[in-house]
């Protein structure tokens, strides 16, 4: 009696092996550029992070306009100071001089 033969089953080896590379291969990708993939992940962070930054400037600008706001109610030499510099005005008796502008005294030259 001759042994028996074990069936050829090469060819279906081959295509479950390709089946679960292809398979493999898609869950990968997916797990790189998917809607939760790690490429997704990285720019959250680094988008996270740009509005961090932006938060931190707002809120520090945020501060600076209250404190100028509390100048501005209760500080009398503040506005003193804001009308002097930005409207140019002066107190009652004061004399104002005009020097010209270093461009103008080399041009004369």
């Amino acid at each position: 009696m001759a042994p028996a033969r074990e069936p050829v089953v090469t060819g279906n080896k081959n295509l479950i092996t390709i089946c679960l590379l292809v398979f493999i291969v898609a869950m990968l990708g997916y797990a790189v550029f998917g809607n939760r993939g790690v490429l997704r992940i990285l720019q959250a962070e680094r988008q996270q992070q740009q509005l961090e930054t932006q938060l931190a400037t707002l809120q520090q600008e945020q501060q600076r306009l209250r404190d100028e706001i509390e100048r501005l109610r209760n500080d009398k030499e503040y506005w003193e100071q804001l009308a002097r510099e930005k409207l140019g005005m002066v107190r009652e008796g004061e004399l104002i001089y005009h020097l010209p502008a270093e461009k103008t005294e080399q041009k004369r030259q």
